[in-house]
């Protein structure tokens, strides 16, 4: 059989119509090689969303046409919803901007929660770094240690803000399974509800598995896992129920009907599968989308990166741009009925309290600083401790007077106002 005419053959280049792809691979990298782009970050330094998106931002770039530069800023608050928010309505919309995003924030806006401004469906993803599991776990000495004990005693949970997984999972626990789960919520970050847990302030969260096998490596020792918050058990947790194995009949909250109960349970799993999503703001040019996309996945198969990553101690199971978009259309397109019952389902009625954040002061000259005064490091009884300096959060004073953080210099005394050694300082403090 005869092929046609190609519309090159045909004469047709003559009106350049036939060099359109490579026109389009040169703008790409023609825009990308003057640029310096920005990983919006949707959560506080130092936790799991935050250290993916810096594995991004040293890796990424040199998989992009023009090799751009690359910074991140974090942009913590309402579960990375005023992070959405931006991406989608503020930040420039030409591919310069990226942001790292709470699992949980795109489905805020899908359940009808308060505060997203943005269609998640209209964010062009670009993928996820990890189809991540989640865990319930709670201290040794809380006295639960099964889902049954959970139902006859309180356990107070740590949270980081409604809507984030760490208050939805412990609603949605005592809504359909009966559970009588306590929450303090407003901590800034997971290691902030880690040292809550270790100061006795909260006896547990619902977390990560890859976050609590990093920042827990004698976990046997110190938590219950009462249960998975996952589809499929972690091959390391093989003697840890799933949570869908007690959705069953008789295992209920009153009321609660069973196959109610595991749809709502299977649309929140759901989210696990992307989690740590990345998306691009809703006008970013097609040809700009393709090719941040090619290069999420040139950069997640880079021996480069993966080695960075197993450094970081951090699980990396990508999931595609094209894949993140279908599944957020597919919950997005649930029957509203079944969309309103399970956001009625998240509402936390348990007992809840304001977290109290405890900071302490330690007080010493200024040994090293990176990344612009973005890590500041000082020396006290002959200890260095590091501190992470916010530009927007973190109050920095030189003499008194304000300053910003590239001005803290080697050699001047500061005192730092943390939570701990290596989070981020709320306040620092410098002399000359």
């Amino acid at each position: 059989m005869t092929k046609p005419l190609s519309f090159c053959v045909m004469g047709i280049a003559a009106f350049g119509l036939c060099a359109a792809p490579q026109a389009a691979a040169d703008e790409v990298a023609d825009f990308y090689k003057n640029t310096r782009m920005t990983m919006v970050v949707g959560a506080a330094p130092g936790g799991g969303y935050d250290l993916y998106s810096r594995l991004i931002v040293r890796h990424m770039v040199k998989h992009i046409p023009g090799a751009p530069g690359m910074i991140a800023q974090n942009m913590p608050g309402a579960a990375s919803i005023r992070a959405a928010n931006y991406a989608y309505a503020v930040a420039k919309q030409d591919g310069s901007v990226i942001v790292a995003l709470n699992r949980t924030a795109a489905f805020a806006q899908i359940f009808g929660q308060k505060g997203p401004k943005f269609d998640a469906v209209k964010f062009q993803w670009l993928g996820s770094l990890n189809n991540e599991a989640g865990i319930l776990r709670v201290r040794v000495d809380s006295g639960v240690k099964t889902i049954a004990d959970a139902r006859r005693k309180a356990v107070i949970l740590g949270a980081t803000a409604p809507g984030a997984d760490t208050s939805n999972y412990p609603a949605l626990l005592n809504n359909t399974l009966g559970t009588k789960f306590r929450l303090v919520f407003g901590y800034p970050s997971g290691p902030a509800i880690d040292l809550a847990i270790e100061r006795g302030e909260v006896q547990g969260q619902t977390d990560s598995i890859s976050s609590m096998l990093a920042r827990w490596p004698k976990w046997r020792e110190q938590f219950n896992l009462p249960a998975q918050l996952s589809l499929t058990r972690h091959p390391d947790l093989h003697d840890v129920p799933l949570i869908l194995d007690f959705v069953k009949a008789g295992n209920l909250a009153p009321g609660v009907d069973a196959k109610e109960a595991e749809t709502f349970w299977r649309i929140m799993l759901v989210q696990q599968v992307m989690g740590r999503p990345f998306a691009l703001g809703p006008r970013v040019p097609a040809a700009r989308v393709k090719a941040l996309r090619t290069a999420f996945q040139k950069m997640v198969a880079d021996n480069d990166f993966l080695a960075d990553a197993k450094r970081q101690k951090r699980a990396v199971s990508p999931t595609g741009g094209d894949e993140v978009q279908k599944m957020i259309t597919e919950v997005a397109s649930a029957p509203k009925a079944t969309i309103a019952k399970l956001s009625d389902a998240l509402k936390f009625r348990g007992k809840m309290e304001k977290a109290k954040i405890s900071y302490i002061k330690d007080t010493g000259p200024v040994v090293a600083t990176a990344k612009g005064g973005r890590v500041i490091t000082i020396q006290k009884d002959g200890k260095k401790l590091k501190a992470r300096v916010s530009g927007r959060s973190t109050k920095v004073t030189i003499g008194g007077k304000k300053a910003k953080r590239s001005a803290i210099k080697t050699g001047m005394t500061c005192t730092l106002v943390y939570p701990a050694p290596g989070q981020q300082a709320k306040e620092v403090n410098c002399k000359m």
